[in-house]
């Protein structure tokens, strides 16, 4: 089940995103407490500003991670995000909600999404291709080869 992050979601963001199986590969990485907070603030705002953002997921009324869209530091652009907590890996879950949270920001409006992972981070590769998004670029970050997956509005195939 997926839902708008919030204040009440502070401790289940606290043990995400610091922990290093969680949030290492991510851009930024494993956060601190303060990052934390402020990335929280920082999605509240997004959600009110664009009615979009990123959501939690929860599996069986328990948090299992967040996925949703932000605004990349980097430029390019909105980008879908998707991250769990370890014992909730290798079941699809990401997969799940990850195109659950793309098919709500495309039937919103959004004109272009992106994914960015690294070249060795095959499950967000295989995630973001199963659910409609294609390489189109990619670039060197840190001495590590990033690729750019997107989807645009006008080219989007049907989501299952």
């Amino acid at each position: 089940m997926l839902q708008p992050v919030s204040w009440h979601d502070m401790q289940d963001m606290i043990r995400l995103k610091t922990n290093g199986a969680s949030f290492g590969r991510m851009l930024g990485g494993v956060r601190s407490l303060r990052q934390v907070e402020d990335e929280m603030a920082d999605d509240l705002a997004f959600w009110a500003k664009r009615g979009i953002g990123i959501f939690t997921i929860r599996e069986n009324n328990r948090f299992v991670g967040i996925t949703g869209l932000h605004e990349r530091p980097d430029g390019r652009g909105l980008g879908l995000r998707f991250a769990l907590v370890p014992e909730a890996a290798g079941r699809g879950i990401a997969r799940e909600a990850a195109g659950a949270a793309l098919r709500f920001a495309l039937d919103a409006g959004v004109e272009r999404v992106v994914g960015v992972t690294r070249e060795d981070n095959m499950p967000s590769r295989i995630v973001l291709g199963s659910i409609g998004m294609h390489h189109v670029e990619s670039f060197k970050r840190d001495g590590y080869l990033m690729l750019v997956y997107e989807i645009r509005q006008d080219k989007q195939p049907a989501l299952a």
